[in-house]
């Protein structure tokens, strides 16, 4: 099991993303830039106990609607070789130093580990849309893997990363 340190990080995460987001082709966000803050996410482990992997939701509101993304992350002591057009930033972990933050998509750990992860179990007849007659804002997820059941609707993005290999 992974070990989570309680520590401070510079930049933080929301931080590193909110200059990255806007260079991917499917970010749906305002001109001014994302205004982010953590929806939620899980984590998997390394089996070798070196890379740091973790799937954030973000919810983005500079947009004309609330738009959330599911962010796979990967977290190494040391730099990928090959995957200079995967890296999200550098950070300072308060614990382990210098930390390269990746988009999990392009980290073979990550891409390794996600079949062996838990998934739900699937609910026949289910849909993820809003009740009618709600007075709740409607939320898309724009994410290449998973399903959200708080989602009120889910959007795929014209280009779909070719990572994981997840069919929907």
């Amino acid at each position: 099991m992974a070990v989570i340190h309680h520590t401070a990080l510079k930049p933080t995460k929301l931080e590193l993303l909110t200059s990255w987001l806007p260079s991917r082709p499917w970010y749906v966000g305002g001109a001014g830039g994302p205004e982010l803050a953590k929806a939620g996410g899980f984590r998997l482990d390394d089996p070798e106990g070196e890379v740091g992997i973790e799937f954030m939701v973000v919810t983005d509101t500079s947009g004309t609607h609330p738009t959330s993304y599911l962010v796979p992350l990967t977290y190494r002591g040391a730099p990928l070789d090959g995957a200079e057009h995967a890296l999200v930033g550098t950070m300072e972990h308060g614990v382990l130093g210098r930390r390269w933050a990746y988009d999990g998509c392009h980290d073979p750990v990550l891409v390794a580990q996600l079949p062996l992860a838990p998934r739900p179990a699937s609910r026949p007849g289910r849909r993820a849309s809003p009740s009618a007659g709600s007075d709740r804002p409607r939320r898309r997820l724009l994410a290449d893997a998973g399903w959200h059941p708080r989602a009120g609707a889910v959007r795929r993005p014209a280009h779909r990363p070719p990572c994981l290999g997840i069919r929907p």
